[in-house]
């Protein structure tokens, strides 16, 4: 969106520089066959605490579930349930020493992915050497930022390490092992579609119409491919042919997966955001977006991000 950041700046430098705490828009009934559970955790990644929840309850793996992965180089509280029909657990019987219950309550239904609101942040920047000579710039462009958001694109965290995720979603596509979305390959499937966004939405940028709906948008928005007839038409619909050419392959692999063709804003409007510099080279941010949005592309908006190598004991 903007031209340049204003130079480096060191993000997750502790886990306490990034905290997420997950909104999950809705009050559980109090009653049903699934215990709720909102958890902290710190250093620890979502699948790994599901499954300590799992062994502490006495039930299978399966039947833990949650909304959405949480970062494990993080502090971070999120939801889950547990399918426990006809049984009682004590809050004690679920206390672990990688994670704190927050609190424990049932619902009528289990926890799906993407079913919670969205996500409130509080993340800090250190050695931002910029803030000294430029921060009346920085204060304007945050403000612009909340105001008008930036392109919605995927963060690098669903593509994985190098780029992890789209390598083996190639092979995957290659070796025609896609079909169904089984076997494990939604990460995969995730990234690719996730991809092809992005090109899509980096051409609008290029062609300064990514905060433009254009004839036949109500809102400007980009594919989610899969099968199913594209909502998009006319001048759009060739715009996005013409970006996907060269990805037909990926493209029939998702149609074929058993993912339906969706579409997501390419705005991302991030809310209550807000900002204060916390020292001379310190810059905290708090914000709230829906699910699925990436806190880094806003930061990214304003410096070059560098995480500083973490030492394994």
């Amino acid at each position: 969106m903007f031209p340049d950041s204003f130079g480096r700046a060191v993000y997750r430098s502790q886990p306490e520089d990034f905290q997420v705490d997950e909104i999950l828009g809705f009050e559980p009934s109090a009653e049903g066959e699934h215990v709720f559970l909102h958890i902290r955790k710190r250093d620890q990644n979502t699948q790994w605490v599901a499954g300590l929840l799992a062994q502490l309850a006495g039930i299978k793996r399966n039947d833990v579930s949650f909304c959405g992965l949480k970062d494990r180089f993080a502090v971070t509280t999120q939801w889950f349930s547990l399918y426990m029909p006809g049984r009682d657990i004590a809050l004690e019987q679920l206390q672990h020493s990688d994670f704190t219950v927050l609190s424990m309550t049932r619902h009528t239904k289990k926890l799906r992915r993407g079913m919670h609101a969205g996500n409130r942040f509080c993340l800090i920047l250190r050695e931002f050497a910029a803030l000294d000579d430029h921060f009346s710039e920085i204060d304007a462009r945050l403000s612009a930022i909340a105001a008008s958001g930036v392109p919605n694109y995927f963060g690098e965290q669903r593509f994985g390490h190098d780029d992890g995720n789209l390598v083996k979603a190639q092979s995957l596509i290659e070796r025609d092992q896609l079909k169904g979305n089984r076997h494990g390959t939604g990460m995969f499937l995730s990234a690719a579609r996730s991809w092809l966004f992005n090109l899509v939405l980096a051409e609008r940028l290029h062609g300064q119409t990514w905060s433009i709906a254009l004839p036949g948008e109500r809102e400007p928005s980009g594919p989610l491919w899969g099968r199913g007839r594209s909502a998009a038409s006319g001048d759009l619909q060739q715009l996005e042919q013409t970006v996907l050419a060269d990805w037909q392959s990926w493209c029939y692999a998702l149609e074929h997966a058993g993912l339906k063709q969706e579409r997501r804003a390419l705005i991302l409007q991030p809310q209550a955001m807000a900002w204060q510099r916390l020292d001379r080279d310190q810059l905290q941010l708090t914000f709230e977006l829906s699910g699925g949005c990436f806190a880094t592309v806003i930061l990214r908006e304003i410096a070059e991000l560098f995480r500083p190598k973490i030492e394994v004991l």
